[in-house]
């Protein structure tokens, strides 16, 4: 008998402590455990801020990824072909500049890329329509000079494109200052912290696991063992030594990798990395729409002087 009751605990020690959570985990989630350690409110308070981060960052990037997305503002209705993606807005109008009949221009429009397609930003796509609309115009033009209109919209083209240059390096920036950043903080400093908070969570189970059996006196029994107190052993409010042994090395653990958690929490919290990435993410767009607004500050005079022209040109062709 003795035998087999050593043989009972040594299969109740080979259990696993992934066995024992489990157990423990089931129980609570059946409302069969009757005590549960409770975590420290400082703890409790840190788990909060850190869901509450996680949330940001997810938030944030599901909508400016887009910024690794070129033509997350082309057209969708656009339908534009390859021999249109061909070559920069500045080297079409060069070969426009030196064609001498319709049928050039035409080629010049549609001449074979000379490195990669052209990009498709809503900027890129306007300068292309400016540039083919002006060379339409001034292949049907038949008075003197250019046409005003014509004239225009190929500057207007041009200023478009490198509206659109300046978006994608702003893109760039962004990706490599702000969405990187961002994206290290929720897939590594964010998991460690939830890697360390399941280990408390997983400490803890062991450690109401061991009270559970403490209290009941008894560990995991094989069948046609009795459960509960044996006859002659300790009264209600006492434990076996074993007993007290393996709670308190549980609650060194709890203790511990609570301690760690707390550690890992506060550092994911403190770190200035987030603000810094967002920082840059705006000093990004600053530049980019300071560009923009350089651009098209100097092509508005120069459109405003053609508009002017246009209208003397019109005023002194009217009969007196």
């Amino acid at each position: 008998m003795d035998k087999f009751q050593a043989f009972g605990k040594n299969i109740s020690a080979s259990i696993s402590p992934f066995a024992t959570r489990t157990q423990q985990y089931v129980k609570e989630q059946l409302g069969q455990a009757e005590d549960k350690t409770q975590l420290p409110t400082e703890y409790l308070e840190l788990e909060k801020r850190v869901d509450a981060l996680k949330q940001v960052h997810q938030k944030l990037l599901q909508v400016t990824s887009q910024y690794s997305n070129e033509a997350y503002d082309y057209p969708p209705q656009l339908r534009e072909s390859f021999s249109e993606l061909g070559r920069t807005i500045a080297e079409k109008a060069q070969l426009l500049s030196n064609a001498t009949s319709p049928t050039e221009a035409q080629a010049a429009l549609t001449a074979p890329p000379s490195e990669k397609p052209q990009p498709k930003t809503f900027n890129h796509a306007i300068a292309r329509a400016s540039l083919a609309s002006s060379s339409l115009l001034q292949q049907n033009h038949t008075g003197s000079g250019d046409d005003p209109l014509a004239a225009a919209l190929e500057k207007y083209a041009l200023a478009e494109e490198k509206v659109g240059e300046a978006r994608l390096a702003q893109d760039h920036q962004i990706q490599d200052r702000f969405l990187a950043g961002w994206s290290t903080t929720l897939n590594t400093n964010l998991t460690f912290a939830t890697r360390a908070r399941k280990s408390v969570e997983n400490s803890r189970l062991l450690l109401d696991a061991a009270k559970a059996r403490a209290k009941q006196g008894h560990g995991w029994n094989l069948p046609g063992q009795a459960a509960g107190r044996k006859e002659g052993h300790e009264d209600e409010g006492q434990i076996s030594e074993e007993a007290r042994l393996e709670i308190e090395q549980a609650e060194d653990e709890f203790v511990t990798q609570t301690e760690e958690a707390v550690g890992v929490m506060k550092n994911v919290l403190d770190t200035p990395e987030p603000l810094r990435n967002l920082a840059d993410l705006i000093a990004a767009q600053v530049e980019y729409h300071k560009k923009a607004h350089e651009i098209l500050s100097e092509l508005a005079p120069v459109i405003d002087g053609l508009q002017v022209e246009q209208e003397v040109r019109r005023h002194e062709s009217i009969p007196a």
